[in-house]
């Protein structure tokens, strides 16, 4: 089994357009382009990492519901940052007020916008250094307000904000998204 992304070079003059049809003939594959193009394809998480995956997109998209404020998004979708990067966060909150100005087409592709707040969930095989500096890229991005990146090897929970330094908090039973989130409070039981 993988323990990290296979890395692809790709000529330069891949478009958008392109690599959005290559990631549709390969649905089954978890595919991301960085700002200098590589791309890189995921190898698919064991079932425990799903069931904690979807124990946080079930939280988050509860949440929403109740809010009303913003649409989330689960690891299936792709967004276009201003890098040129397409990534695609294991969960994803975008206020609507945001998501609205985006035409019908965009928003059916990979939106070119950074949600407001995103998760990644370490997996087994994630190396973690590379899942920080993709945090790192998020906090560059206009738009983004937090950020989580939440380490279940090591029971870890690392906070990001634009224009502050990351928090890691130990083993925590909750994580309040507050204020960007406002109620949201994500429970950790069932992630662990």
């Amino acid at each position: 089994m993988l323990s990290s992304p296979l890395m692809l070079q790709m000529p330069s003059s891949m478009t958008d357009e392109q690599f959005f049809e290559f990631c549709q003939l390969n649905r089954d594959l978890r595919i991301e382009r960085n700002q200098f193009g590589e791309i890189s394809i995921m190898p698919p998480t064991g079932s425990e990492s799903g069931n904690r995956e979807g124990r946080i997109i079930q939280q988050v998209m509860n949440w929403t519901d109740e809010d009303g404020t913003g649409i989330a998004f689960s690891s299936s979708a792709g967004f276009k940052l201003s890098t040129g990067a397409e990534r695609s966060p294991d969960a994803a909150w975008i206020k609507l007020e945001r998501w609205n100005v985006l035409t019908p087409e965009q928003q059916k592709k990979f939106a070119p916008i950074c949600p407001d707040f995103v998760i990644e969930l370490r997996s087994a095989s994630d190396n973690l250094q590379p899942l920080k500096d993709k945090m790192q890229e998020y906090m560059q991005e206009p738009g983004i307000q937090l950020g989580l990146l939440i380490d279940r090897k090591n029971r870890r929970v690392y906070i990001y904000r634009p224009g502050q330094i990351e928090e890691c908090l130990e083993n925590p039973d909750t994580v309040s998204c507050e204020p960007i989130l406002p109620g949201f409070v994500l429970k950790m039981g069932k992630i662990w």
